[in-house]
This record gives structure tokens, sequence and C-alpha cells, in this order.
């Protein structure tokens, strides 16, 4: 069993830099991949990042691509979301999300854990 905090969001101004942290806790922590996912007012929620769980293979959207930076430290179960030059569109709530590998929370694939989101708002 692993549950997922979420943490850092806020309102910051476009352009601005925000940068997101997914606590686990759960012994498997360092064993799962983990993502981000947003939901947009009146959009279906979406793929953001997703970090194998040892660290080294990374997906991105492409609309997040060269902005965001997903990382993560298992000696302190968090992942974290850097988000850089944010835009007005990437408004939502943001929420962790813990699969068995990157690619399945990558590609739609089912998510074993969800966190309860934190909001971002980036205002132009």
């Amino acid at each position: 069993q692993v549950q997922l905090v979420e943490s850092g969001g806020g309102l910051v101004q476009a352009g601005g830099s925000l940068r997101l942290s997914c606590a686990g806790s759960g012994r498997t922590f360092s064993r799962v991949a983990v993502g981000w996912f947003r939901q947009g007012p009146g959009k279906e929620r979406e793929f953001v990042a997703a970090i194998s769980w040892s660290g080294p293979t990374t997906y991105y959207a492409d609309s997040v691509k060269g902005r965001f930076t997903i990382s993560r430290d298992n000696a302190k179960s968090t992942a974290y979301l850097q988000m850089n030059d944010l835009k007005p569109e990437d408004t939502a709530v943001y929420y962790c999300a813990a699969a068995t590998t990157g690619y399945t929370l990558r590609d739609g694939g089912p998510v074993d854990y969800w966190g309860q989101g934190t909001q971002v708002t980036v205002s132009s």
C-alpha cells in the first residue's frame, strides 16, 4: 500500500516557477513509478510526466517538455515536479500517481494509487 500526498501548489504569475512535491508513505514507494497528471477547468485529466522507480527514465507530455522536470528522492520517499516558465494554460489541479512502470502512467495504463491533488493557478 502506498499513500501519496501532494504539496507546493499555489498562485503564480505567467513565467514564474513552482515545485510540487509528492510525499509517499509505505515500504514500496521506492519500487513504484511515480507520475503527475493534471485536470484543468472543464477538461479531462491528462498525463504530465512520469519517472521510473529507480529514476533514470523519465517521460513528459509534449506540452511541458523543456519547462517541467520530474525527479525523485527514494531516500525521502518523495517525488518532485519542477515547473518553470508557467503559462495560464498550466492552470489545473495536479495529481500525483503511482503505478508499476513509467510507461504505464504515460500510456494511460492502470494507476495503482492517487494523491488528493494540489491546485496550481497561473495568472496572465
